[in-house]
């Protein structure tokens, strides 16, 4: 009874539109610009689904997996560009949309879907990033990476997300070779502090700076974590620190103890709490 409620009301979900849509901003580390917006889609709360993080694994394991992965795409893509409209924002800039590896490669997903949405749009691929998130396991990696290839060729991009939370990070990198590395909250929360998270940020780096494969610090969320991430060159941050989600994708910005805390191309160490 309890999956019954769950896939109820998750066919309200789509056949009502009721995801809730904001943007969070990425920006480049060393200039504070930003770069692009990650999409988020937000379920209304109820007691079927507790967090955001139930409602996604219970979409993930469904039959409706297919159909929800389409309209997330749909409604994440038309109100970015509904949205960029008003706020104003930059014609070049990346949008970074949450993609479930299975629906990429999934026989009943009709090729040339996704271009011809962005035609309708007015949205150049090469602006779209598709975030594959390490948790939703790729089975057959060689496979897979023939299907990123094909809309590599039609001008989007990859990102990897939740590089450095488990077991198949490295496995993961090797084989789909992402433009973009999004490492895990996990990793960046207290990097400053920690030695064996430094060591796999490093590792994380320099595999990054040979493949040309841009690292995105996602949860950055404290000053000392900020400061940190600068000094070790990682090339762009996403968190509250920089910009928390809003309903439009709004410009991010570092805070002002940030601006403040350079000292001579390097960083000075200051307190979270200031």
């Amino acid at each position: 009874m309890q999956e019954l409620g769950r896939l109820s009301m998750l066919l309200d979900i789509m056949n009502n539109g009721r995801l809730d849509t904001c943007f969070q901003p990425i920006l480049e580390l060393r200039s504070g610009r930003t770069v692009g917006h990650e999409v988020l889609n937000r379920p209304p709360r109820s007691p079927q689904f507790p967090s955001t993080e139930e409602f996604y694994d219970f979409a993930g394991r469904t039959p409706q997996m297919l159909r929800f992965e389409q309209y997330c795409r749909r409604i994440s893509l038309s109100r970015y560009v509904e949205r960029t409209a008003e706020a104003e924002g930059s014609s070049t800039s990346l949008v970074f949309v949450n993609v479930h590896p299975g629906v990429l490669n999934d026989p009943r997903h009709r090729s040339g879907e996704s271009l011809a949405l962005l035609k309708e749009l007015g949205l150049a691929p090469e602006r779209v990033v598709f975030e594959l998130t390490e948790r939703q396991a790729v089975q057959d990696y060689v496979q897979f990476e023939k299907v990123l290839s094909h809309y590599r060729e039609q001008g989007f991009r990859i990102a990897v997300d939740d590089a450095g939370s488990g077991y198949n990070s490295l496995k993961t990198l090797v084989y789909l070779k992402p433009e973009f590395i999004k490492l895990d909250k996990s990793l960046i929360r207290g990097i400053h502090h920690c030695v064996e998270q430094q060591e796999l940020l490093e590792l994380i780096r320099e595999y990054a700076e040979r493949s040309r494969t841009s690292v995105i610090a996602e949860g950055i969320e404290t000053a000392a974590e900020l400061l940190f991430l600068q000094a070790a060159g990682v090339d762009w941050g996403q968190g509250y620190a920089l910009g928390r989600p809003a309903d439009r994708p709004v410009e991010g910005e570092f805070p002002a103890w940030a601006r403040q805390a350079a000292v001579r191309g390097g960083y000075k160490h200051v307190s979270s709490d200031r």
